[in-house]
């Protein structure tokens, strides 16, 4: 196409920005192999992954220039968030029973909307055994959530969530993250505390939609997040090592809110981009680590920017390219929702990554 990784441009080069898939393909002008010479078809199931990689893909590069226009979904009502002391080690039992009762009270509204669904999510953020440090049941829903003893933990892992995550969809996300509490309770040496927390601190944008293309929500959570990280440190004092693990979108966010932020790593999975050319543009201090599943559609999103309308488009060079510069880690054949899948390659890494074991952590 004759860009560089990371390269801007302008609208008259949206079709090379965007080529089609078969043009892609068949670029070179090499001749079709004969009958004869032609490979063994490959396995279906490999195709599937493919086209729904390449589907996916062209979706999602389809909404810059063609941005759906469907109805704004209806608002669901909630209280508005419980009115907490700041936290520290000492408030955090009576902000979770704050956040629990204030839960409980969304459960109550949404079911009198007539909205089950969520009233079903917002009830069993309610349970006695949730910890939620902020729990927000307006919209799509706000939430950070804690597993392990936070006030005495070692090793605090942060996960950042990508596109479409909400309290609706908050499970998955969820569950991403019990998995690598399991994994680091089991991995950590002897009287190693660890704790992992889910922070849902922004509206993220919809996958398939104009604002997974621009860092405009990732600028408006970065804040937020510094003020997070900051919080922790009140918590758990200087001694804690904290990781910032993100994935996807998420990714966008992690990289605007870095610049100074006190944390000793940042992963970096699934990632489009992250609006800056290199880990050096970054500003940290910290670790910088970047992977991509064998199978993760992600791979076939342009890692260009373009200026389409007075807005930038696109999140430019590869993390897990070398022009990058991040530390880039195995994660195995999984594909975009695996990089917390129990047993996983990904999640091995992002343990060893938490643990400060960073000889340890399997290159790709």
């Amino acid at each position: 196409m004759g860009l560089k990784t990371g390269e801007r441009l302008d609208l008259r080069s949206l079709r090379a920005f965007v080529p089609p898939r078969a043009a892609r393909v068949g670029a070179g002008g090499t001749r079709p192999a004969p009958a004869s010479e032609t490979p063994p078809p490959k396995p279906k199931r490999r195709r599937t992954h493919k086209w729904r990689r390449a589907t996916l893909a062209a979706l999602i590069t389809g909404a810059v220039v063609l941005p759906l226009s469907g109805a704004a979904q209806p608002e669901i009502p909630a209280p508005a968030p419980a009115s907490l002391a700041p936290l520290t080690a000492s408030t955090l039992d009576a902000a979770y029973k704050a956040n629990r009762t204030n839960a409980a009270a969304a459960s109550r509204m949404a079911s009198a909307h007539g909205d089950n669904k969520r009233a079903a999510a917002d009830h069993a953020m309610a349970a006695p055994s949730r910890q939620f440090l902020h729990f927000d049941g307006r919209g799509a829903g706000q939430a950070t959530e804690v597993f392990g003893n936070l006030a005495h933990a070692d090793h605090i892992a942060v996960l950042v969530p990508g596109s479409d995550t909400s309290i609706d969809t908050y499970d998955r996300f969820r569950a991403g993250a019990l998995a690598l509490q399991d994994r680091l309770t089991r991995q950590a040496p002897q009287g190693t505390r660890t704790a992992v927390v889910a922070w849902l601190g922004y509206k993220t944008p919809g996958t398939i939609s104009t604002t997974v293309l621009t860092t405009d929500r990732a600028d408006q959570a970065a804040p937020h997040l510094r003020e997070f990280i900051g919080e922790l440190r009140h918590i758990a004092g200087r001694k804690a090592n904290i990781s910032l693990l993100c994935h996807s979108y998420g990714t966008v966010v992690g990289a605007r809110a870095a610049a100074g932020l006190d944390v000793q790593d940042i992963a970096l999975v699934g990632s489009p981009g992250t609006g800056a050319d290199s880990a050096a543009a970054l500003h940290t201090r910290a670790r910088v680590w970047a992977a991509r599943g064998a199978d993760d559609w992600i791979e076939e999103v342009p890692h260009v920017r373009a200026d389409l309308f007075g807005a930038t488009v696109g999140f430019g060079t590869d993390p897990v390219s070398p022009a990058f510069g991040a530390h880039v880690f195995a994660a195995g054949p999984g594909g975009h929702s695996d990089y917390f899948r129990p047993g996983s390659v990904s999640l091995a890494n992002l343990t060893r990554i938490v643990l400060g074991e960073s000889k340890e952590v399997t290159r790709a």
